[in-house]
């Protein structure tokens, strides 16, 4: 239910310059540092649009344009995935589509989930695509690391 009122701000504001409101998440354990090392990541420029000024800032929060494209780290597990669904492998991480919201994609590594809404004229493939190596970089376990149980 949260992510539709993010949508639904996002594409409330899309158009409108100024800062764009989203709810930014509370990644939990490793996932913390995955985050923080993804922020540090993430292009300037997606799809043509710079990157915005969101809030309640956070970094673990990034938009782009007028917040047509917008990126959450950390978030739970998406509830609508099930353990059958298979992932669209882009670039080496599998992203989960949401089948009642379009516009609604969600990262999926062992470390931290990624959410991202693409919206506007964005083509969501090439998005996701541009934000596939950023998130396989921050969520990378080192090499010799258990993988959890």
């Amino acid at each position: 239910m949260r992510a539709v009122a993010v949508l639904l701000v996002l594409l409330a504001l899309a158009g409108c310059g100024g800062t764009v409101q989203v709810d930014p998440p509370v990644p939990q354990g490793e996932a913390v540092a995955a985050c923080d090392k993804l922020a540090t990541l993430l292009p300037a420029t997606l799809d043509g649009d710079e990157r915005g000024d969101s809030t309640p800032e956070s970094p673990y929060v990034a938009v782009w344009g007028p917040g047509t494209i917008a990126l959450r780290c950390g978030v739970p597990r998406p509830a609508r995935m099930a353990p059958t669904d298979r992932l669209q492998e882009i670039r080496g991480v599998g992203w989960f589509a949401d089948p009642e919201r379009p516009a609604l994609f969600t990262a999926v590594t062992d470390i931290a989930y990624v959410e991202v809404t693409v919206g506007g004229e964005h083509v969501a493939a090439e998005v996701l695509a541009d934000l596939s190596d950023p998130i396989a970089q921050a969520t990378a376990r080192p090499r010799g690391s258990a993988q959890p149980g």
